[in-house]
């Protein structure tokens, strides 16, 4: 199962706004994706990597 928990956390941590992210070009849909823990493509887990500054293992994890 891919829980995205570990995004909101860091985004905390580093005071990252969901506003933020939709201004640098993640859209409503990806935001709703990721609350929802649905599928991303690796593209858009790149491009949160990049705006926020930090490695994959920060936004997603993986469950049993």
């Amino acid at each position: 199962m891919i829980d995205y928990s570990p995004l909101w956390e860091t985004m905390r941590l580093r005071n990252i706004t969901q506003y933020q992210l939709l201004k640098s070009g993640i859209d409503n849909k990806t935001l709703d994706s990721l609350k929802k823990g649905k599928n991303i493509t690796m593209l858009t887990l790149e491009k949160l990597c990049s705006i926020i500054g930090c490695t994959p293992n920060d936004i997603v994890r993986f469950t049993d």
